[in-house]
């Protein structure tokens, strides 16, 4: 009766925390990101064996590797799931504090791995992409100033939230990684809107972005050269694009057969950025189709529960964590259509990549946490019992 009435599961005083934490979770989304890493193994078999061949390293290495730190993510995501949403707060913050301070030192110890993006920190027997962290810290601090910024007498958390995103897009922008930093500001975008500020002022973010793209299509050879290569009639057959589109009509409905496929040996990142490519060429449209169904659920699952959520803190940062978590797969897949130009994103769950898998677990776990029923009214009756 009690969730008939509230909408939520009930909580009991004293209720053990596991049997707690497994009632209020979104099931449905936790079985979506364990099928996720299940098929990014699977991927992984076939795809990261032309790589450790290349490097001398033993056939499975990466996809050990990925076994290992994806395990890592999971846990991750477990015990972050569990926090309340006080915690996911302060763990967000502190998160993206650190991430800052890596950021700001990359110009001065990182390296770009022959990519031309200063964008990683070597530490020898692991590398560490700090921009992977900080985009759930990111969501967390922005959410908590523009939470903030309801209260009565509260701080101009929105305008905090403002600086804070052109900070962080000026410095993903500098590595450069416009990728990321799009990123960044979609999500701050879309947390601005749930917050309830007028749609001119996202409108003139937005335009102020176009700016920047041009400016930078004007200053960064790196960047003119991917929209030049996106825009352009004819794909230049020596580029992973050309590989992944081709890659992709031959899998056509069902695929060529597990282990047939040929892209693999072609494509340098085909473990990584253009994991999909490989599942649509050995697989076809039907694992394609999968896996976008599996993002979609996340993400929709995760929206509609927090339409319920009474909180500010956890509506806004929930709403930017769910958009971004999709919006990063729509991205890894556009740029693989050639619907996009290139990013150098991965597929959160499924590329290999010990960074990105560990912050999906962060992210997705505070997403998991923001996201758990509590006992509340509906966000509509709340809405219209303040009038």
């Amino acid at each position: 009766m009690t969730e008939m009435v509230f909408g939520a599961a009930p909580v009991r005083a004293g209720d053990p925390i596991l049997p707690r934490w497994w009632r209020t979770l979104d099931k449905w989304a936790l079985a979506c990101v364990l099928g996720l890493f299940t098929i990014g193994l699977l991927l992984g078999l076939a795809a990261s064996v032309p790589l450790a061949e290349k490097n001398n390293l033993p056939r499975f290495y990466y996809v050990q590797r990925q076994a290992v730190f994806g395990g890592l993510g999971l846990a991750v995501m477990l015990i972050t799931s569990m926090l309340p949403v006080r915690q996911i707060r302060r763990i967000g913050v502190l998160g993206f504090a650190i991430s800052f301070v890596l950021i700001l030192a990359l110009p001065l110890v990182g390296t770009d791995f022959g990519k031309g993006a200063t964008r990683w920190l070597s530490l020898g027997f692991v590398s560490i992409q700090p921009s992977e962290f900080l985009k759930p810290g990111f969501v967390a601090l922005c959410a908590w100033f523009m939470a903030s910024a309801q209260e009565v007498g509260g701080p101009p958390g929105r305008l905090y939230s403002f600086f804070a995103a052109m900070v962080i897009v000026v410095l993903l922008a500098l590595q450069p990684d416009f990728g990321q930093a799009s990123l960044v500001l979609f999500s701050w975008l879309v947390m601005y809107f749930v917050a309830g500020s007028p749609v001119i002022l996202m409108v003139g973010v937005a335009g102020i972005a176009g700016l920047g793209g041009l400016f930078a299509y004007n200053a960064s050879e790196h960047f003119a050269r991917r929209i030049n290569s996106f825009l352009s009639a004819e794909i230049d057959v020596n580029t992973q694009i050309y590989f992944a589109t081709n890659a992709i009509q031959e899998g056509r409905f069902f695929g060529v057969g597990v282990g047939e496929g040929q892209v693999k040996w072609s494509l340098p990142d085909a473990h990584t950025d253009f994991i999909i490519a490989v599942a649509a060429e050995e697989y076809g449209f039907v694992m394609v189709l999968a896996i976008i169904l599996l993002y979609t659920t996340i993400v929709l699952r995760s929206l509609l529960r927090l339409v319920r959520e009474r909180d500010p803190f956890a509506r806004i940062a929930g709403t930017g964590l769910a958009c971004a978590f999709g919006v990063q797969a729509l991205i890894n897949m556009g740029v693989a259509v050639r619907l996009l130009p290139a990013k150098g994103m991965t597929l959160p769950f499924v590329s290999y990549g010990g960074s990105s898998l560990i912050a999906s677990g962060i992210a997705v776990g505070m997403l998991l946490a923001l996201t758990r029923t509590r006992p509340q009214g509906e966000f509509a009756e709340i809405l219209r019992r303040g009038r």
